[in-house]
């Protein structure tokens, strides 16, 4: 049986890399797992992904607070910021199709940009929270 937070991803993945806004901003489907290694930037990475237990007496099901990351070496974090608007976008409260599950709902958390001086690079978070039920 497919994991939950698989299915989450794989719509993600999906919806992001069918983006038209967002693949011009990234300069073509730059959405990854893990980025190949020398990948042009920007692009962006799945990170974290908390998994809770959200099963009820009648129901089975979990809730899951998943981070996106946001990779920018631009001079400033305005592109940071603009990949973050763009994704916030399309996926806030998104009708994401999962294959084996029920999304309840999907909704913003918080977002930041920073930079990381040792990579010398833009880094932009964006977390979700999505719950999901067995079906």
């Amino acid at each position: 049986m497919n994991s939950p937070a698989a299915d989450l991803q794989k719509a993600l993945f999906s919806r992001l890399n069918g983006d038209a806004t967002l693949v011009a901003i990234l300069g073509g489907q730059k959405v990854f797992d893990q980025a190949p290694d020398k990948t042009a930037f920007p692009y962006v990475t799945f990170g974290r992904t908390s998994i809770f237990d959200w099963s009820t007496g009648t129901e089975s099901g979990t809730e899951q607070l998943c981070t996106l990351h946001i990779w920018s070496n631009a001079k400033g974090k305005k592109e940071a910021f603009e990949i973050t608007a763009a994704m916030r976008a399309r996926l806030d409260q998104a009708p994401l199709e999962l294959s084996a599950h029920h999304l309840v709902n999907f909704r913003f958390e918080f977002a930041e940009v920073l930079f990381e001086e040792d990579q010398a690079v833009y880094h932009g978070l964006l977390r979700f929270r999505a719950v999901i039920e067995d079906i």
